[in-house]
């Protein structure tokens, strides 16, 4: 299929991509201290809000792929938009634990079930035949400025809101400064569902893309696939090395003695770390087989957990710090790039991309259901202590060994064929 979709089309999926995730998912990553304080919770339970979400996206997975073979992604997008950000206006009124974890599971079903294949969907009919890896690396690489911009903005009105000293204003004001945080968020997740309705039109006759029904038979010929069988595993061991970051600004402010403004700007560089690496592959990567790319992301994510893991990163090191973030960015953010972007590769048919990417995401994203509830025990078991971290970073060096194993043999079974 040849790519016809204009730039504005790329340009509206991800603004949608990223804003879809700010609140569950952004937001609590570049404010983690300061969520864990506003809503009294602490790692373990923020934990194990994530794991409802990824309990509610793992039955979403299933059957949200198929669904988007058979209605257009703009407008299953569009609505995905408009009810995750209606879920902002609970968040911003700072629930008890309960209703936080149905907030999360309400958020599993708006973003995955809506959202999540008819964006991958989207992303490869721009794409084309030739250019996949431009296609999903300016994707990764725009969402990721996306989400830094929206960590900027969140950090400015924080800090706009907040009157006095972060160190001494009292649980009540960092409230009411995150809640203002929250509202523009969530109007702007609004705004760009509107957008996503009305203005992102691929050019190509959606009826081309579509099926009028899923067969049972035609499932049963994408799980053969052994492309799709390494993809879970993949995607699986990149997720749990993208999940971990979540915690580099917590790793801020309890181990390298930042401040909570001085910590989020830090999730915040980490954001511009993403639309850099992405931003790059875009440009580069179709020049190479995806697969090589694909192990190398993982060869860099092992060496900087095995940074972290080691214990010599501490407060009188601050620029080993920043190079060991970079390194670990580098190498998630160019698996998560990747990892959908080799599709092509490995043979899965276009029309049957949305029940392929529900199928593979069953495996593939299981970490959103055990891996905040992992890395919070891991990090509450020694509280403030850099063992809990080093810890987490262990993790992270043994899922990026099996990742980058499971992309050599994808490699030699299609890397090498043209």
């Amino acid at each position: 299929m040849q790519k016809t979709a204009p730039w504005y089309y790329l340009i509206l999926l991800i603004l949608a991509g990223e804003a879809v995730f700010i609140l569950p998912f952004v937001l609590p990553r570049i404010f983690r201290p300061t969520v864990l304080g506003v809503f009294e919770l602490d790692n373990v339970e923020l934990g194990l809000c994530f794991s409802v979400y990824g309990v509610v996206a793992l039955i979403s997975y299933v059957f949200g792929g198929p669904i988007a073979d058979k209605f257009p992604p703009r407008k299953l997008m569009a609505m995905a938009l408009w009810l995750t950000a209606s879920g902002g206006l609970v968040f911003a009124s700072f629930p008890d634990f309960t209703t936080l974890q149905l907030l999360y599971g309400f958020w599993g079903f708006t973003t995955i079930f809506l959202f999540w294949a008819p964006m991958i969907k989207a992303a490869r009919v721009w794409g084309g035949t030739s250019s996949q890896g431009r296609a999903f690396g300016l994707l990764d690489g725009g969402r990721g400025l996306t989400g830094a911009l929206f960590g900027l903005l969140g950090v400015f009105i924080f800090s706009l809101f907040l009157t006095d000293n972060v160190q001494t204003a009292s649980l009540a004001e960092r409230q009411e400064a995150f809640r203002y945080v929250l509202y523009c968020s969530s109007l702007i997740i609004t705004i760009i569902g509107v957008l996503t309705w009305f203005f992102m039109k691929s050019g190509v006759d959606e009826k081309e893309i579509q099926l009028e029904k899923i067969s049972w038979s035609q499932i049963m010929e994408v799980l053969r696939l052994p492309s799709v069988m390494l993809l879970m595993i993949i995607i699986l061991c990149a997720y749990v090395g993208y999940k971990i970051t979540d915690i580099l600004s917590q790793y801020a402010n309890e181990v390298m003695a930042y401040d909570e403004v001085k910590s989020a700007q830090v999730g915040t560089f980490l954001q511009f770390l993403r639309p850099t690496t992405g931003i790059l592959l875009g440009l580069l990567a179709d020049r190479f087989r995806l697969s090589k790319v694909l192990i190398l992301s993982f060869v860099l994510s092992l060496a900087g957990g095995v940074l972290f893991a080691s214990g010599i990163i501490g407060p009188s090191y601050t620029a080993l710090f920043f190079i060991s973030v970079v390194i670990i960015a580098v190498g998630v953010y160019s698996a998560r790039t990747l990892y959908f972007a080799v599709m092509q590769e490995g043979r899965i048919p276009l029309k049957l991309t949305g029940t392929a990417v529900g199928l593979i995401s069953v495996v593939g994203y299981t970490p959103d259901i055990f891996a905040g509830p992992a890395y919070g025990y891991l990090l509450d078991a020694h509280p403030g202590k850099e063992i809990g971290h080093q810890n987490v970073f262990w993790m992270l060096v043994a899922f990026s060994f099996v990742g980058g194993v499971a992309s050599v043999v994808y490699y030699r079974l299609y890397g090498r064929k043209k």
